[in-house]
Protein backbone atom coordinates (compact mmCIF):
# COMPACT_ATOMS: atom_id res chain seq x y z
CA UNK A 1 0.00 0.00 0.00
CA UNK A 2 1.34 3.33 -0.76
CA UNK A 3 0.61 6.42 1.60
CA UNK A 4 0.49 10.45 0.90
CA UNK A 5 -0.14 12.35 3.96
CA UNK A 6 -1.71 9.83 5.57
CA UNK A 7 -4.15 8.78 2.79
CA UNK A 8 -3.81 5.37 0.63
CA UNK A 9 -3.39 5.71 -3.00
CA UNK A 10 -4.00 3.17 -5.62
CA UNK A 11 -7.42 2.40 -6.92
CA UNK A 12 -7.60 -1.38 -5.00
CA UNK A 13 -5.39 -0.24 -1.89
CA UNK A 14 -2.95 -3.29 -2.86
CA UNK A 15 0.04 -1.99 -3.95
CA UNK A 16 1.98 0.43 -6.29
CA UNK A 17 0.11 1.53 -9.40
CA UNK A 18 1.66 0.83 -12.67
CA UNK A 19 3.93 3.16 -14.05
CA UNK A 20 4.85 4.99 -10.73
CA UNK A 21 7.29 4.25 -8.58
CA UNK A 22 8.02 4.69 -5.19
CA UNK A 23 10.01 7.42 -3.49
CA UNK A 24 11.07 8.09 0.36
CA UNK A 25 12.61 11.05 1.50
CA UNK A 26 16.36 11.58 2.86
CA UNK A 27 17.35 8.57 5.17
CA UNK A 28 13.75 7.26 5.09
CA UNK A 29 14.20 3.59 6.38
CA UNK A 30 15.68 4.53 9.30
CA UNK A 31 12.84 7.41 10.46
CA UNK A 32 10.09 6.25 12.79
CA UNK A 33 6.77 7.48 11.34
CA UNK A 34 8.31 7.78 7.63
CA UNK A 35 5.13 7.55 5.13
CA UNK A 36 6.60 6.28 1.38
CA UNK A 37 4.26 8.07 -1.12
CA UNK A 38 4.30 8.11 -4.82
CA UNK A 39 5.53 10.92 -6.59
CA UNK A 40 7.32 10.53 -10.12
CA UNK A 41 8.29 14.39 -9.27
CA UNK A 42 9.97 13.25 -6.36
CA UNK A 43 13.23 15.73 -6.31
CA UNK A 44 15.69 14.41 -3.75
CA UNK A 45 17.84 17.78 -3.80
CA UNK A 46 14.54 19.13 -2.27
CA UNK A 47 13.19 17.20 -0.17
CA UNK A 48 14.50 18.70 3.19
CA UNK A 49 12.16 21.43 2.50
CA UNK A 50 9.03 21.57 4.41
CA UNK A 51 9.37 18.47 6.10
CA UNK A 52 9.68 17.91 9.65
CA UNK A 53 13.12 16.49 10.59
CA UNK A 54 15.24 18.94 9.07
CA UNK A 55 17.82 21.34 10.76
CA UNK A 56 18.06 25.07 10.09
CA UNK A 57 21.52 26.34 8.25
CA UNK A 58 23.71 28.09 10.97
CA UNK A 59 23.72 31.65 10.14
CA UNK A 60 27.40 32.89 8.05
CA UNK A 61 29.42 34.73 10.83
CA UNK A 62 29.33 37.53 8.76
CA UNK A 63 25.66 37.90 9.38
CA UNK A 64 25.99 37.89 13.04
CA UNK A 65 27.61 40.93 13.97
CA UNK A 66 24.81 43.82 13.32
CA UNK A 67 26.42 46.04 15.14
CA UNK A 68 28.34 46.71 12.38
CA UNK A 69 25.56 47.21 9.85
CA UNK A 70 25.36 51.07 10.98
CA UNK A 71 29.13 51.96 10.30
CA UNK A 72 28.34 49.92 6.80
CA UNK A 73 25.40 52.09 6.21
CA UNK A 74 27.17 55.42 6.96
CA UNK A 75 29.80 54.34 4.05
CA UNK A 76 26.84 53.40 1.48
CA UNK A 77 25.14 57.19 2.09
CA UNK A 78 29.10 58.92 2.41
CA UNK A 79 29.27 56.60 -1.73
CA UNK A 80 25.92 57.69 -2.72
CA UNK A 81 26.60 61.61 -1.95
CA UNK A 82 30.11 61.34 -3.49
CA UNK A 83 30.25 62.96 -7.26
CA UNK A 84 31.88 59.87 -8.47
CA UNK A 85 28.14 58.02 -8.04
CA UNK A 86 26.18 61.38 -8.76
CA UNK A 87 28.39 61.64 -12.00
CA UNK A 88 27.39 58.01 -13.17
CA UNK A 89 23.88 58.42 -11.85
CA UNK A 90 23.72 61.44 -14.10
CA UNK A 91 25.55 59.52 -16.94
CA UNK A 92 22.56 56.80 -16.78
CA UNK A 93 19.83 58.74 -17.04
CA UNK A 94 21.03 61.17 -19.62
CA UNK A 95 20.75 57.57 -22.14
CA UNK A 96 17.82 55.94 -20.50
CA UNK A 97 15.31 58.71 -20.02
CA UNK A 98 15.34 59.80 -23.95
CA UNK A 99 15.69 56.43 -24.73
CA UNK A 100 12.95 55.60 -22.69
CA UNK A 101 10.53 58.72 -24.11
CA UNK A 102 11.93 57.79 -28.04
CA UNK A 103 11.02 54.25 -28.11
CA UNK A 104 7.62 54.34 -25.79
CA UNK A 105 6.63 57.35 -28.58
CA UNK A 106 7.87 54.73 -31.56
CA UNK A 107 5.67 52.21 -29.72
CA UNK A 108 2.36 54.23 -29.01
CA UNK A 109 2.47 55.33 -32.70
CA UNK A 110 2.55 52.17 -33.96
CA UNK A 111 -0.13 51.32 -31.68
CA UNK A 112 -2.45 54.35 -32.58
CA UNK A 113 -1.67 53.39 -36.57
CA UNK A 114 -3.01 49.91 -36.48
CA UNK A 115 -6.40 50.72 -34.63
CA UNK A 116 -6.87 54.61 -35.94
CA UNK A 117 -5.35 53.98 -39.98
CA UNK A 118 -6.08 50.22 -40.79
CA UNK A 119 -6.48 51.60 -44.39
CA UNK A 120 -2.66 53.21 -44.32
CA UNK A 121 -1.58 49.91 -42.18
CA UNK A 122 -3.12 47.86 -45.10
CA UNK A 123 -1.03 49.62 -48.19
CA UNK A 124 1.30 47.19 -50.09
CA UNK A 125 5.05 48.29 -50.08
CA UNK A 126 6.45 45.11 -51.89
CA UNK A 127 4.14 41.59 -52.51
CA UNK A 128 2.32 40.95 -50.05
CA UNK A 129 4.44 42.96 -47.56
CA UNK A 130 2.21 45.55 -46.23
CA UNK A 131 3.23 49.00 -44.21
CA UNK A 132 1.92 47.41 -41.28
CA UNK A 133 4.21 44.30 -41.17
CA UNK A 134 7.29 46.51 -41.69
CA UNK A 135 6.69 48.55 -38.63
CA UNK A 136 5.79 45.49 -36.69
CA UNK A 137 9.33 44.02 -37.81
CA UNK A 138 10.66 47.67 -36.86
CA UNK A 139 9.72 47.09 -33.47
CA UNK A 140 11.71 44.38 -33.00
CA UNK A 141 14.30 45.53 -35.00
CA UNK A 142 14.20 48.79 -32.77
CA UNK A 143 13.95 46.47 -29.80
CA UNK A 144 17.37 45.03 -30.55
CA UNK A 145 19.12 47.96 -31.38
CA UNK A 146 17.88 50.07 -28.55
CA UNK A 147 19.37 46.87 -26.33
CA UNK A 148 22.51 47.13 -28.04
CA UNK A 149 22.74 51.03 -27.81
CA UNK A 150 22.40 50.59 -23.73
CA UNK A 151 25.02 47.85 -23.76
CA UNK A 152 27.91 49.87 -25.68
CA UNK A 153 26.34 53.10 -23.69
CA UNK A 154 27.04 51.53 -20.57
CA UNK A 155 30.37 49.46 -21.43
CA UNK A 156 32.07 52.73 -22.53
CA UNK A 157 30.48 55.17 -20.02
CA UNK A 158 29.66 53.82 -17.16
CA UNK A 159 30.88 50.30 -16.17
CA UNK A 160 34.41 51.32 -15.47
CA UNK A 161 33.80 54.19 -12.74
CA UNK A 162 30.83 51.95 -11.47
CA UNK A 163 33.61 48.99 -11.45
CA UNK A 164 35.69 51.63 -9.29
CA UNK A 165 32.75 52.99 -6.74
CA UNK A 166 32.22 49.47 -5.71
CA UNK A 167 35.93 48.22 -5.27
CA UNK A 168 36.46 51.83 -3.16
CA UNK A 169 32.89 50.78 -1.45
CA UNK A 170 34.16 47.61 -0.43
CA UNK A 171 37.11 48.89 0.46
CA UNK A 172 35.83 51.85 2.97
CA UNK A 173 32.91 49.28 4.29
CA UNK A 174 35.76 46.45 5.18
CA UNK A 175 38.06 49.44 7.12
CA UNK A 176 34.54 50.34 8.56
CA UNK A 177 34.13 47.03 9.86
CA UNK A 178 37.30 46.53 11.60
CA UNK A 179 38.94 44.74 8.64
CA UNK A 180 36.01 41.98 8.91
CA UNK A 181 34.20 40.22 5.95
Amino acid sequence: MQFSKGRVRGGDGSGPSEGHHEARGPASADMPGDVPFDDPWYDALSSGWGEPNTVAAPVPAARQGQDDDGAAAEVYLEVQRSPAFQEVRSRYRRFVVPATFAFFLWYVAYVVAATAAPGFMARPVAGAVNVGLVAGLGQFLSTFLLTWAYARHARLRRDRAALELRWDTQELTRGARGGAA
